[in-house]
């Protein structure tokens, strides 16, 4: 049985801002610092055989503060863009309440919360699960298959997708689903990769 811990990393400057963010490199805010520290805090009596994270540094640093405090920052973190937040294209960088204003409340929340509509130059949920899933199947999953425990550092939505992928939710059931930043999942899975428990660490 495998261990897979994925975590959405602390509190960004632009999280603070109430900023949509997506691809842009924002750092973690001091709150997302804490957030990392308490999370590695939860994981301290675990120990992984591989880590992954996007390319963005909020997840890369979130990871590090969590494999230090666990005493593991020896262990290699690839790192790939298809685990990268959802690309919110023109939107990244505005303030969402001034987005709001702009374009109305019913079309930010159709923007930010259906499955497959996009925003302008930017990408939706499906299309952030379209490159998520299969780097999960190709490069993780086998690992999980061979017993090893893993960790990956991520963002709201590609966990999403994610998650998604793992718990066999349909489009309608993820977008209920709500993930803190800095709070550890933990999932222990069978060896065809079925669930056997998951929940958040606390």
């Amino acid at each position: 049985m495998a261990k897979l811990v994925v975590v959405r990393h602390g509190q960004s400057v632009w999280n603070k801002e109430n900023k949509f963010t997506g691809w842009v490199d924002v750092d973690l805010a001091e709150k997302g610092v804490e957030e990392a520290n308490q999370a590695g805090e939860l994981l301290r009596d675990y120990r992984f055989d591989a880590a992954f994270s996007s390319v963005l540094k909020r997840a890369n640093r979130t990871l590090d503060i969590i494999l230090a405090k666990i005493g593991q920052s020896d262990l290699h973190v690839e790192k790939n863009k298809a685990l990268n937040e959802r690309m919110y294209g023109d939107l990244q960088g505005l303030d969402k309440d001034e987005t709001r204003e702009k374009y109305g409340e019913e079309q930010v929340h159709i923007w930010r919360r259906s499955f497959d509509v996009q925003p302008p130059g930017g990408e939706s949920l499906k299309d952030t699960a379209d490159r998520v899933i299969p780097y999960f199947d190709s490069e993780v999953a086998p690992l999980l298959k061979a017993g090893k425990d893993v960790v990956i550092s991520a963002h709201g939505n590609s966990l999403r997708a994610l998650i998604m992928h793992l718990e066999g939710l349909n489009k309608e059931e993820i977008l209920q689903v709500e993930i803190p930043t800095g709070k550890p999942k933990l999932y222990e899975l069978n060896d065809d990769l079925s669930i056997k428990s998951s929940g958040f660490l606390n």
